[in-house]
């Protein structure tokens, strides 16, 4: 199995309360991923209880049962269509970590 956790930073520019609109969004569209991406076995995304220490805005954590899911995630189009549509237009720094567990 494959852990992939992705940090990502949201354009400073955005207001509060559109931050919050966006974060909601990631969450509803990366977590309903489940069941039609293969291979994606759970995938949760943290918006809330950021601290002041904290570098990023959005935590994305998953797992997936192979590395060849990984790369077949990364490519699938409803991920696409949510990563276009829902991340990048809205973020400005992804951090990613990848491993096998």
């Amino acid at each position: 199995m494959v852990k992939h956790i992705i940090l990502w930073t949201l354009n400073p520019d955005l207001s509060a309360e559109e931050k919050q609109t966006v974060k909601l969004g990631i969450k509803e569209g990366l977590e309903s991923l489940v069941g039609k991406v293969p291979g994606l076995l759970e995938c949760k995304v943290n918006i809330d209880g950021r601290l002041d220490s904290s570098t990023c805005d959005v935590m994305l954590d998953s797992t997936l049962s192979s590395p060849e899911a990984l790369k077949g995630y990364a490519v699938h189009p409803e991920h696409v269509a949510v990563a276009n549509g829902k991340v990048r237009p809205y973020t400005v720094q992804r951090t990613c970590l990848d491993y096998e567990i």
